[in-house]
């Protein structure tokens, strides 16, 4: 009998995280997004992400400093480039990738990891096609949901309450 409870128990929990998984992304309560943009170098760059908000919560309750952050919510957030790509003068090869980010007050670490098939709180160091630090800046104003911006000269924004973080791509 303790088998059969276990079972149905198992079988429940995985029609429970299908059924997630296939439902409407656009009646979450993190929308789906996508940014892209045709650089002037010919490179084709897009951030496919879903947009949280603050709903009354701090950055660091969502993202906490010191720890490895989705970068986004549900899903993990595609950075996508048809070409191989400069970021803040190292190399990234073509392809897709997971992209995570670790918070801090002085500098923040941009995440490229080569599993971007995953749900987004999945994340193996070991992975990592390339990592970067960049300074975080103040946003010229309060944005309460998280957003992407790509610029044809090449700047990536990541923009969410008071912060600005960016990098650049060649």
């Amino acid at each position: 009998m303790k088998k059969l409870i276990l079972l149905t128990l198992m079988f429940g929990g995985l029609f429970n995280l299908t059924t997630l998984a296939q439902q409407d992304k656009s009646k979450r309560a993190s929308p789906p997004a996508l940014v892209s943009q045709s650089l002037t170098s010919g490179a084709s760059v897009s951030i496919d992400y879903s947009r949280p908000s603050l709903k009354g919560r701090s950055l660091n309750e969502l993202a906490p400093a010191g720890k490895v952050w989705r970068t986004g919510a549900n899903e993990t957030t595609i950075f996508e480039t048809s070409q191989d790509l400069k970021i803040e003068g190292q190399l990234l090869a073509a392809g897709k990738y997971g992209l995570y980010t670790i918070p801090g007050e002085k500098e923040w670490t941009i995440i490229f990891n080569k599993a971007w098939k995953n749900w987004g709180t999945v994340y193996k160091e070991s992975d990592d096609a390339l990592r970067i630090q960049v300074k975080p800046g103040k946003s010229k104003e309060f944005t309460e949901t998280m957003s992407f911006e790509i610029t044809k000269n090449g700047q990536v924004h990541l923009i969410w309450a008071d912060t600005q973080i960016s990098f650049e791509i060649q």
